[in-house]
């Protein structure tokens, strides 16, 4: 994974990337998950299937394997949520700690 290109959502507006929350309840501490794509197609079409009128505020970024260790640590991110179909969408979780 590390020498591959992968494919994240961002925010236009504030800059953050798109993250998965699983199970958070209130009162605990939030823990999200880098949501992340093998191609960049796949990103659009989630955006498009999930976020459709809003979908204009996002941009697809490609990112290298070798430097989603220093972007989940600046971010404060648990792990990757790796989309494996994007119009389900199924994701698996991978944890990076």
């Amino acid at each position: 994974m590390s020498s591959n290109i992968h494919y994240l959502i961002r925010s236009k507006i504030d800059g953050k990337y798109l993250a998965a929350r699983p199970g958070t309840d209130r009162g605990s501490t939030e823990i999200s998950y880098l949501l992340m794509f093998r191609e960049n197609f796949e990103a659009l079409s989630y955006l498009n299937t999930h976020a459709g009128s809003l979908a204009d505020r996002f941009v697809v970024e490609s990112v290298a394997g070798t430097e989603l260790k220093k972007l989940l640590k600046r971010w404060g991110f648990h792990g990757i949520a790796l989309v494996i179909d994007p119009l389900v969408p199924q994701i698996d979780f991978l944890s990076y700690v």
